[in-house]
């Protein structure tokens, strides 16, 4: 670790403070198709040529592509007939739409919702609550009421989740050993990618999402098809109706959304559905004990201020709200990656 005297301070505070800059830059490419151009031409691109193939203006489209190039998500190669230019690796793998392991839907997600409600962070740190209705008009006493304001929003969200566990999935859920497990349910299991992964990792199971009507109805028009027929589905809100019994239930970034009282209601519920020997896997980003980061989890937490009633939390405040809904033995997983894990068994 470095020492005080070795940190250039007005460079860090540069860096941090140019944070929202790099993140619209990256947005902005996605939306506008540049990383999608430039894997179906098959051969690098002058700013012109891509200029004339997105309807944008040069100027305007070589500087995004220079900036794109600083932030190493393109590639330059000066010739005699100009700058050409070529998606790195990483934008091939993760900011194109066709990719398996696409992040452009959670980036739109970032760029079109997120970023509108962090305008008012600072009011969500004075009022303590989240900022839909200063963002969009819309009520936040029901946070995804809000969330899913309109069918396009809910598509756009539930792309954007299937995103993240196209490449965090596997991790999650390979931390503990889920094999013995062959009922089990995901509650709030949205597009059903986690679903997908839990299948295809644990061929001898059967995964149920449940989750509100509208959800389920997109679900299956978009995102599972009738021939995935390891994943089923159950319409409902787990808060309000009953919870069947099953082996395991997965709640995947479920509880950063509620407070501590929501979070014991809905465990309690859960532990007394489970069947004897059975658990409950929950999935969220683990918060040190000390609370001194990660810093990715911290961002989360502030984002959960700003868009739900929740908060994210330590692998101890979880097992806490775990054993005070009845469940015994508690493991933790630490991935290294952006999602933890936490098994309570009953």
């Amino acid at each position: 670790m470095s020492s005080t005297e070795d940190l250039d301070y007005p460079q860090i505070i540069v860096q941090y403070s140019n944070g929202f800059l790099i993140s619209k830059v990256m947005f902005t490419a996605c939306e506008l198709g540049v990383f999608d151009l430039l894997l179906e031409s098959g051969k690098p691109l002058s700013s012109d040529a891509i200029a004339a193939c997105l309807g944008a203006s040069t100027m305007g489209i070589e500087r995004l592509l220079d900036a794109c190039v600083g932030l190493k998500l393109l590639a330059v190669e000066m010739t005699q007939e100009g700058a050409l230019y070529r998606n790195t690796e990483i934008s091939n793998i993760y900011l194109t739409k066709s990719s398996p392991k696409s992040q452009y839907h959670i980036m739109m997600y970032c760029s079109n919702t997120v970023y509108l409600c962090w305008q008012y962070l600072a009011d969500a740190v004075r009022e303590g609550r989240s900022q839909y209705e200063r963002a969009f008009g819309i009520s936040s006493k029901d946070p995804f009421g809000a969330m899913y304001r309109s069918d396009e929003e809910m598509l756009k969200f539930m792309a954007g989740q299937n995103s993240i566990w196209s490449i965090c999935g596997r991790d999650v859920l390979a931390a503990f050993d889920l094999s013995p497990f062959t009922q089990i349910y995901d509650l709030g299991g949205g597009g059903g990618a986690l679903a997908r992964e839990c299948v295809s990792l644990y061929p001898n199971s059967t995964v149920t999402i449940y989750d509100l009507p509208k959800v389920v109805q997109v679900a299956k028009e978009q995102f599972v098809s009738p021939e995935e027929r390891q994943i089923a589905f159950h319409e409902g809100d787990f808060f309000n109706d009953s919870i069947p019994e099953v082996e395991l239930y997965i709640l995947s970034k479920i509880l950063h959304d509620w407070d501590d009282d929501k979070c014991k209601q809905l465990l309690a519920k859960v532990y007394k559905a489970c069947k004897p020997g059975g658990g409950v896997l929950l999935v969220e980003s683990l918060l040190n004990e000390d609370k001194s980061g990660p810093v990715e989890t911290q961002l989360y937490s502030m984002n959960m201020l700003v868009q739900t009633e929740g908060k994210e939390r330590t692998a101890a405040e979880y097992s806490k709200l775990l054993e005070a809904a009845g469940f015994g033995v508690i493991q933790v997983k630490k991935t290294g990656k952006l999602y933890d894990a936490v098994l309570g068994r009953k």
